[in-house]
């Protein structure tokens, strides 16, 4: 006598099928010791019935007039627990892979980025793998639906290719130590900023400008490269060292 589902959330719920023979006038169907609810007579070789509240392995009959049929077991499968997610940022465009870990993960179906979903891929009950589906710049909630239930509390954050829309001042010496602002969009995350190559200091005021030291270089006009968590944008020849006096 099989039945399907065969495992379901312990807070109950789970609408399953049994099959079998003689199951006209069913009259009960218990999970154990608890009576199940909605029990349906579709047939005589099939009944519905939606599972209480219980936990652990139990073993299901169904009871007609003529008595109570052998069990067959159904599980009850805990709500899943996350603990933390690596990498917690990506590019708006997706593909990142995340590693999420916690317990009860064993059956997880889905994880919804916000109001995305993606499939997961099971490595144990206490990890799973997912990549990251699109989404819009900021932060959305991460949730994972297994036979247990759903689960949230984790917090993704997309982050938008940058843009450089301007440099001021656009010049200076080739010994360097010129204060610069840079400003354009979602330099927020910036991790690094290069005159020509040759990586500056800098320091983020927002999400639209970021202060900069440059360095030294070689007298002429270098293109200055931001990069973020998601990408990079470049100022072509955004920028001049200018030859210092020679008397």
């Amino acid at each position: 006598m099989p039945i399907t589902p065969n495992q379901g959330p312990s807070g109950g719920g789970t609408l399953v099928t049994i099959t079998g023979t003689n199951l006209s006038g069913t009259t009960a169907v218990h999970f154990g010791t608890r009576s199940a609810t909605s029990v349906t007579n579709v047939s005589p070789t099939q009944v519905t019935a939606v599972s209480p509240a219980g936990n652990g392995a139990v073993g299901v009959t169904v009871t007609t007039p003529g008595g109570t049929s052998n069990p067959v077991s159904f599980f009850y499968v805990g709500a899943p627990f996350k603990q933390s997610l690596s990498p917690a940022t990506g590019t708006t465009a997706g593909g990142q892979t995340v590693t999420i870990n916690g317990t009860g993960l064993a059956t997880a179906s889905s994880v919804a980025f916000g109001a995305n979903s993606a499939t997961p891929t099971v490595v144990s009950d206490s990890q799973i793998t997912v990549t990251a589906p699109a989404g819009t710049a900021g932060s959305v909630g991460v949730t994972v639906t297994t036979a247990g239930g759903s689960n949230n509390g984790l917090t993704y954050t997309y982050v938008a290719d940058p843009t450089l829309t301007a440099i001021a001042p656009t010049s200076g010496p080739a010994s360097g130590g010129t204060s610069v602002i840079l400003t354009g969009t979602s330099l927020t995350s910036t991790t690094g900023v290069t005159f020509g190559g040759t990586p500056a200091s800098f320091g983020v005021l927002s999400d639209t400008s970021v202060a900069v030291v440059t360095p030294a270089g070689a007298a002429g006009a270098v293109d200055v490269v931001l990069t973020n968590e998601a990408g990079s944008d470049t100022l072509d020849e955004g920028y001049t060292y200018l030859a210092g006096p020679d008397i």
